[in-house]
Formats: C-alpha cells, sequence, structure tokens
C-alpha cells in the first residue's frame, strides 16, 4: 500500500463510491486488541479520508487521526469500526492536535508511520 492516495482511501469494501457514505461519528473505534476509543470526526474526501478518534481516559483523554487505510471493516449495526492495528501502534504514532487537521507534514508522518506499521 503506497503512502500517497491508498492510505487515506477507505478499502472498496468499506465505503460504496456509488453510496453516499453513513455517518460513523459516535461509533466505538476497536483496535486488533481491544477498545481505544470513539469517532469524534470522520471526512470522506477522495485520497484525504481520515477518522479523528476520541481515547477517553485511555490515553488520557488525547485524539489520534486514522488514515482510512487503516480501516478493516464497519459494522453499522453495533456502531463498531475496526482498524488493523494494535493499541500501542496507535499510541505512538505521530502526536496529534485539531490545528494539525490540513497539515500535509502531518499527514505524511502519519501515512508514512502507518504505511510501516503494516509491513
Amino acid at each position: 500500500m503506497s503512502t500517497s492516495v491508498d492510505m487515506w482511501t477507505y478499502r472498496e469494501d468499506i465505503l460504496d463510491p456509488a453510496v453516499a457514505p453513513r455517518n460513523v461519528v459516535g461509533y466505538g473505534v476497536e483496535a486488533t486488541d481491544g477498545s481505544i476509543g470513539k469517532v469524534d470526526d470522520a471526512t470522506y474526501e477522495v485520497g484525504a479520508s481520515r477518522l479523528v478518534v476520541d481515547t477517553g481516559p485511555w490515553i488520557f483523554g488525547k485524539k489520534v487521526m486514522l488514515p482510512a487505510g487503516v480501516i478493516e471493516s464497519v459494522d453499522h449495526d453495533a456502531e463498531k469500526v475496526m482498524v488493523g492495528r494494535s493499541k500501542d501502534e496507535i499510541k505512538n504514532a505521530p502526536e496529534f492536535e485539531d490545528t494539525m487537521l490540513e497539515d500535509e507534514g502531518y499527514r505524511t508522518r502519519l501515512g508514512s508511520y502507518y504505511d510501516e506499521s503494516s509491513r
């Protein structure tokens, strides 16, 4: 998977481009080894899709940004988003602040980090 567009694009089996995306804000987020929080924000732009997850007390109330490419599946009935990374991988990602939402340098670092963690 490349760090350019692929990391920031939902997999085809998760998001059908022919259908308007369902809002996942408020859904729980599950890493490969347990819950990490709830979706605080989600975007669906081509090549720039991401989730912002409020981790609550898990990592001291911080938020993390997850590129759409790390999402493995979405269960709308259970209101859960499953991501293909461990809690430690997410916790050790480049630190996020709301001011970084549109920061290309941060997106590049984050995309590279998650792309490397998949190897």
